[in-house]
């Protein structure tokens, strides 16, 4: 997979003395659909399904509490649990419903198409219709793992400090560790009936890119990694 280190351009008009954004974001860079924090631990996000609890039965509703129950005695590290709003985004359907509208030979149907899609757009727009999207970012942080002992810690202590300074080895140990809580908090999502799908690098770098730029993401949609220049 490449490597998919951002670099930031410098303006023309820019000056030694001005920084960079990366420099007051907590991550460093998105590697391999891992996050490396600007500390050098890791964090892995997924993307959780939504359930209608309250139309469930009681029967079923006791079983989701007890399996969620289940669920947090079974892991032993934190977990953040985000919701995010944002205004439903068509633009994808638009563009497909004017492609057809311009592909369509039959004068009516194209008319229709065309008032469909206006009325869609109109609808949207007005009613402020938002869309939420349910995540869990799981964490690795070498100091705090309670599996390691009080060498390794210490040691891990050390590396951590050493800021974007983690070798190759150093990275691939890290992120093997945190493969094995995302198994587990999807396993255990699993067992309540929850699907999770776990972010690349692409949907980790619009993730980012939305939540830090709201109103900027509206206007300009993120490009694919492959076309982000990267370092050699």
């Amino acid at each position: 997979m490449a490597n998919t280190k951002g670099k930031i351009e410098k303006s023309p008009h820019a000056t030694h003395s001005t920084p960079a954004t990366q420099k007051y974001l907590p991550m460093a860079e998105i590697h391999e659909g891992v996050v490396v924090m600007q500390d050098g631990t890791l964090r892995a996000v997924l993307l959780v399904s939504s359930m209608n609890f309250s139309l469930k039965s009681e029967e079923e509703q006791n079983a989701t509490i007890q399996g969620y129950m289940q669920f947090l005695n079974s892991i032993e590290f934190p977990l953040e649990i985000v919701i995010q709003s944002r205004n439903l985004d068509i633009d994808n359907y638009l563009s497909s419903l004017e492609k057809k509208e311009k592909e369509q030979t039959n004068d009516l149907l194209r008319l229709q198409i065309s008032d469909y899609r206006q009325f869609i757009s109109e609808m949207v727009e007005l009613s402020d219709i938002t869309s939420k999207k349910f995540f869990i970012v799981v964490p690795y942080d070498p100091v705090s793992d309670k599996k390691n002992g009080f060498w390794p810690q210490v040691k891990a202590l050390i590396s951590t400090n050493r800021a974007l300074a983690l070798s190759h080895q150093e990275f691939e140990d890290r992120k093997h560790l945190l493969e094995q809580r995302v198994s587990n908090v999807m396993n255990g999502l699993s067992s309540m009936g929850l699907n999770a799908v776990r972010l690349e690098t692409q949907s980790l770098i619009e993730l980012y890119y939305n939540t830090y730029n709201p109103d900027v993401a509206t206007r300009e949609k993120m490009v694919d990694v492959s076309k982000i220049q990267v370092e050699s």
